[in-house]
């Protein structure tokens, strides 16, 4: 059994199908990648995964064979999925550490735990904001730290399965190769990740599955570079070549 399982999920806004029975499983312990042109409905996909803020109107997600439909956010969490935004997300007037415990505690009753407080350092460190930023202001950080700091908020929260929505969008080449190896690290501690992004090389540096959506349909998927050679990609997300 596949650890994600989504089943023909559909999502219309109106007369607009911006997703449209779609369907694909995630093994455990793969990067499965999401590429497509902008309106394709990559986020929208996510959303309905996740249930924030909406689900589908058809079709299902299975998290480890569990139906997700109809659960609340912090339902999902506790079995394992947790997710990022293409914007920097944070709580700008907590701490850095601050920001990270909330993920560890969220959905959990009580005070903070010695276990959350060591899950929220831990996440911190393996995205490289060192203790001596731990007390800083999230709302101080650069835009690349701002990612770094919702990434390790999201492994914060110790999840099996992490969807991360366009990671690579507004840094630099260097900043996207640093976010190239964070990934591959968390990647390495067992978490599962399904990626949507639109910097192609960052999907094939990191992807051992590619899927592209075009129209909020599966127009291609399979292994990265058979993929990207699909004439049908090439004219959907890259644009066909004019002859001179």
């Amino acid at each position: 059994m596949a650890l994600l399982e989504v089943d023909n999920v559909s999502k219309a806004f109106g007369s607009l199908k911006a997703v449209d029975q779609v369907s694909f499983k995630v093994e455990a312990g793969e990067i499965f990648g999401i590429a497509g042109p902008n309106g394709s409905g990559k986020s929208t996909l996510f959303n309905i995964i996740t249930g924030i803020p909406f689900g589908p109107d058809g079709g299902s997600v299975r998290l480890d064979g569990v139906d997700l439909q109809g659960l609340p956010g912090h339902s999902i969490a506790r079995l394992g999925l947790a997710r990022t935004f293409q914007r920097e997300t944070s709580f700008d007037g907590l701490t850095v550490f601050e920001n990270a415990l909330i993920g560890s505690t969220y959905g959990k009753p009580g005070k903070p735990s010695a276990e959350a407080h060591g899950r929220a350092a831990d996440a911190l460190e393996l995205m490289g904001l060192r203790s001596a930023g731990f007390g800083r202001l999230a709302g101080e950080l650069s835009v690349f730290d701002r990612k770094c700091l919702m990434l390790a908020t999201a492994i914060a929260m110790g999840p099996r399965i992490l969807l991360l929505d366009e990671p690579a969008s507004s840094l630099t080449k260097p900043e996207i190769e640093a976010s190239i190896d964070l990934i591959r690290r968390t990647a390495e501690r067992g978490i599962t990740i399904v990626l949507i992004e639109h910097v192609l090389t960052f999907l094939m540096s990191l992807s051992q599955h590619l899927m592209v959506l075009n129209n909020g349909q599966v127009l291609a998927s399979g292994v990265p570079q058979s993929v990207i050679a699909d004439p049908r990609v090439v004219e959907a997300y890259l644009g066909t070549r004019r002859a001179a």
